[in-house]
């Protein structure tokens, strides 16, 4: 296979990871493995299958795309509930495939239930509730019509949850506003259970994400939505500090799923007062022996990190020098007493004693990891290690 930098995703590192999640929410709680953004840069593809051999059944995406994608990988009777974007010409397929819907307005909840009753099967529905965060959400003054649609459609849908997002569990800043979304969501649901119809108690109830099931362990539920958690990586370093204090513990017990690794294309030696690459950024104060790597931002190595990135090759932490390509970077070999064409590169992940970890790129390029992950391009090839 012809490749510039190649991806890997650790099996042994995703089932760590499930295994402290089903520590941390227990046995009777479902994990919806969360695999919009392409599976956060992991590859739906390669991804999906992985989950699924460590148990898991039930994931979430953002939109019908990546609901198809997830459809084409998954075991037989896999959930797949899209929380997001789902065009009404595509609402008939998921009804077909019994892809579950999240309902935030009313005029997708009609149209919805429309399309069932023409095509005389149920819709599998997630009513999601606003409660504070003020993005996507049914309010609490459209309830009276919801209940009026599901009492008319009755026999047409199978009410699969009831559901809230928090408004940055992540961050201690939020804490007032998370407490106070918790609360109207009881109270929201004690308007379905108050309408006495069994039809209007959902199979599950479901408002945690991976911060709010470290942080908030009351909203775990029925189901927890876990997207960052599962790929190796706690939301924010706030998440990490509150587990370690909960756990009286140091120890991350997350495992990292993902590696990004290249290789050298070329090797060149640089003057003593000769600036390196592009511009006037680095200017060469010995004689240089430089390594160029077939990367740059066009493959999600941002640019920001022109003379700050780091790579390892041959065990050794080395500098990106100048300003970072489109398809390039330049690395110094300083510290190495030898290095040839070939040699492996990693970008992302470990080699011998020493790691590159996404946090780092985070702290110097001023990315979230969700962001960095989410952008590594889709055609970047995904491979499977143990």
């Amino acid at each position: 296979m012809f490749e510039t930098s190649y991806i890997e995703l650790s099996q042994s590192a995703l089932s760590t990871n499930y295994a402290f999640l089903r520590r941390l929410v227990g046995e009777k709680v479902e994990i919806s493995s969360v695999v919009k953004g392409n599976a956060y840069g992991h590859g739906i593809e390669n991804f999906v299958p992985l989950a699924q051999a460590c148990g898991i059944k039930h994931f979430s995406v953002f939109s019908a795309d990546e609901a198809y994608k997830v459809w084409q990988v998954a075991e037989k009777n896999t959930d797949i509930m899209i929380m997001g974007m789902i065009a009404n010409s595509e609402i008939e397929w998921a009804i077909q495939h019994k892809v579950q819907l999240y309902i935030f307005d009313l005029s997708r909840l009609e149209m919805a239930l429309i399309l069932a009753k023409k095509l005389n099967k149920k819709v599998y529905l997630h009513l999601e509730l606003e409660t504070g965060m003020n993005r996507l959400g049914l309010l609490e003054k459209e309830l009276p019509k919801v209940f009026a649609l599901l009492d008319k459609y009755c026999g047409f849908f199978a009410l699969e949850g009831i559901c809230t997002h928090y408004a940055g569990a992540e961050s201690i800043a939020n804490y007032v506003r998370i407490k106070q979304q918790i609360i109207t969501y009881k109270k929201r649901i004690h308007a379905f259970q108050n309408q006495g119809k069994s039809y209007l108690l959902p199979k599950r109830y479901h408002t945690a994400c991976s911060a709010a099931a470290i942080s908030y362990p009351q909203t775990q539920m029925d189901l927890v939505r876990i997207g960052i958690l599962q790929y190796g990586f706690f939301p924010t370093q706030e998440t990490l500090i509150q587990y370690f204090k909960n756990n009286k513990t140091h120890q991350d017990p997350l495992k990292r799923v993902l590696s990004w690794k290249s290789q050298i294309m070329s090797i060149k030696e640089v003057e003593a007062g000769e600036f390196v690459g592009y511009g006037t950024s680095f200017l060469a104060s010995r004689q240089m022996r430089i390594a160029i790597v077939p990367v740059g931002y066009a493959q999600g190595y941002s640019r920001s990190l022109s003379n700050q990135g780091r790579v390892l090759i041959r065990g050794e932490r080395l500098a990106v020098i100048g300003v970072v390509n489109m398809n390039l970077m330049l690395i110094d070999l300083e510290k190495l007493d030898s290095a040839e064409i070939g040699d492996e590169v990693v970008l992302i992940g470990k080699q011998k004693d020493k790691e590159i970890t996404v946090a780092s790129f985070g702290e110097l390029s001023n990315q979230l990891n969700y962001e960095l992950l989410t952008r590594l391009p889709a055609y970047i090839p995904r491979k499977v290690v143990l």
